[in-house]
C-alpha cells in the first residue's frame, strides 16, 4: 500500500489555545508501508488541554517507533497492538491524572488512532474525536463515548435530540480525567482508493455527511494538494457557521 496524506488544524474562532494536537508518521516494513495517524482533542474547558493531547500524541509515536516492530508479522499482531494500545492509554491516563492533581489543574484529551499494517487497518477510540472511511458513501468507523451516543443507543434519546442536546458535548469518559479508561477497539480490512479521515469534534458539529462527501471522496481528493485544499475549505466552512471549537483533520488515501 502506498499512502498520500494531509493534515490540518485550527484553532477556531473563539478559543485563544489550539488544545487538539495531531500526529501521521509513516515506515518501510518486510508487509511494505505502514502508517500511524493519531489525533488528540484536549479538553474543552479544561486547563492545559493541549498539554494532555501533545502527551498522548507523543507518547503514540514513540509506540510507534519501539513497540510496533516486534508485533509486525506475528499472526496475533492483531491482539497484540489492542492489548499495547490499552496500556498506553491506562498509562497517559495515570500520568496526565496525577500531573493535574500535582499542579492543582484539571486537564484531559481524546483519542482516535489508525493504524495501517498490510491490508488491514486498526483503530483505537477514547471519546468523541472520530474515524471515517469515504468511499462510495460515508462510513464512520468508530462510536463517541458520549452522554448522548448512550442515550441513542438506549433508545431515550433520538439522533435530532443528541443534536440539539446541551449535553452534546459531554464525554463519559477521557484520558487523564477519568478514574479507569476503558478504549474501544476496530479493525477492517483496506481497499485501494478509499479515504481514511480523522478528526476532531469541531471539524463536524456544523458540517453534514453529506458536504464531507462531496468535499472528500476519493474522486475529489486525487493527489495531495486536493486532500489539503479541502481540508481548509471545510475548516473555514465550519468557522463560517460559527463552530466554536479547535478544528483538527487528518486525511489518508490509500493506493
Amino acid at each position: 500500500m502506498n499512502f498520500l496524506t494531509a493534515v490540518h488544524t485550527d484553532v477556531g474562532i473563539k478559543k485563544s489555545t489550539n488544545q487538539d494536537s495531531a500526529l501521521i508518521m509513516e515506515a518501510d516494513s518486510d508487509l511494505g508501508k505502514i502508517l500511524l495517524a493519531v489525533i488528540c482533542d484536549g479538553m474543552g474547558g479544561l486547563a492545559k488541554g493541549e498539554v494532555a493531547s501533545c502527551a498522548v500524541v507523543t507518547e503514540f509515536s514513540k509506540w510507534f517507533e519501539n513497540v510496533l516492530p516486534s508485533f509486525l508479522g506475528s499472526e496475533s499482531a492483531g491482539n497484540l497492538i489492542a492489548d499495547s494500545w490499552r496500556n498506553v492509554v491506562t498509562d497517559m491516563n495515570n500520568r496526565i491524572s496525577r500531573y493535574g492533581k500535582s499542579s492543582g489543574i484539571s486537564l484531559g484529551t481524546t483519542v482516535v488512532a489508525i493504524l495501517f499494517v498490510g491490508e488491514q487497518y486498526y483503530i483505537v477510540n477514547v471519546g468523541d474525536s472520530r474515524a471515517y472511511c469515504v468511499f462510495d458513501k460515508l462510513y464512520r468507523l468508530t462510536k463517541d463515548q458520549t452522554f448522548v451516543q448512550r442515550e441513542m443507543d438506549m433508545g431515550r434519546m433520538t439522533y435530532e435530540e443528541a443534536m440539539n442536546s446541551k449535553q452534546r458535548n459531554v464525554l463519559l469518559q477521557c484520558i487523564g480525567a477519568s478514574n479507569y479508561v476503558e478504549p474501544d477497539f476496530f479493525t477492517g480490512t483496506v481497499s485501494s482508493g478509499q479515504i481514511y479521515m480523522l478528526c476532531s469534534d469541531g471539524f463536524r458539529h456544523v458540517v453534514s455527511e453529506a458536504e464531507l462527501y462531496e468535499r472528500l471522496n476519493p474522486s475529489i481528493l486525487d493527489c495531495e494538494q486536493a486532500m489539503i485544499d479541502n481540508a481548509v475549505y471545510l475548516t473555514d466552512l465550519n468557522k463560517y457557521r460559527r463552530e466554536q471549537d479547535n478544528i483538527t483533520v487528518i486525511l489518508i488515501r490509500v493506493d
